[in-house]
C-alpha cells in the first residue's frame, strides 16, 4: 500500500496527520469504503472497530494491520462526524484528496460498505473482507497475513 499511498498524509479520527509510508509499512491494509449516511456502513463499522481493537490495540505485539477509511460521504463534515461517532482508531484518506475517487475506480467499488484487504504493493488479497470478518472473526486475519507475506512469524 506504500506504493499507492506513499508520499501522502493520512488523518486520524482525532484530526492528527500521519505519513502514510510510516503508518502502513509492512502491514496488511484494509481499505474501508463507507459513508455515515449508509445504514449498512453504520451497521458494519462497530464490528470492524472491535476487530481492529482486538488486533491492534489489545494484541501484544500489535498485529501488522491498518485500516484506511476511504469516505463516500457527501462532505468533509459528514466524514469527520462518522469517524468520530463510530470509527476505531484507524486512519483515513483526507476528504479533499482526489485519490479517494481513483481508489474507488481502481478497486471497482460499486457498493458500500466494502472492505478491500491489500498487500503492501496494493494488490488485492480479498475484496470480501466485510463478509470474512462477519463469518470468521479474527481467524481471517491469519490468512491475510500469510497471503500478504508480511511478518511471516507473527502467529508462529
Amino acid at each position: 500500500m506504500v506504493d499507492v499511498l506513499g508520499g501522502r498524509r493520512l488523518v486520524t479520527r482525532d484530526g492528527a496527520w500521519v505519513e502514510a509510508e510510516a503508518a502502513l509499512q509492512n502491514k496488511v491494509v484494509a481499505l474501508y469504503f463507507a459513508a455515515g449516511r449508509c445504514a449498512p456502513s453504520r451497521d458494519f463499522t462497530p464490528l470492524l472497530s472491535r476487530f481492529y481493537e482486538a488486533l491492534v490495540d489489545e494484541a501484544r505485539p500489535p498485529a501488522p494491520f491498518e485500516v484506511v477509511f476511504v469516505s463516500a460521504d457527501d462532505s468533509a463534515q459528514d466524514m469527520l462526524a462518522f469517524m468520530s461517532e463510530l470509527h476505531g482508531a484507524w486512519l483515513a484518506l483526507p476528504f479533499q484528496d482526489p485519490l479517494r475517487h481513483e481508489l474507488r475506480a481502481r478497486y471497482r467499488i460499486t457498493t458500500i460498505p466494502k472492505l478491500v484487504i491489500v498487500k503492501p504493493s496494493g494488490e488485492v488479497i480479498t475484496d470480501k473482507g466485510r463478509m470474512q470478518i462477519r463469518e470468521r472473526g479474527l481467524a481471517c486475519f491469519q490468512n491475510w497475513v500469510e497471503v500478504a507475506d508480511v511478518f511471516r512469524n507473527f502467529f508462529g
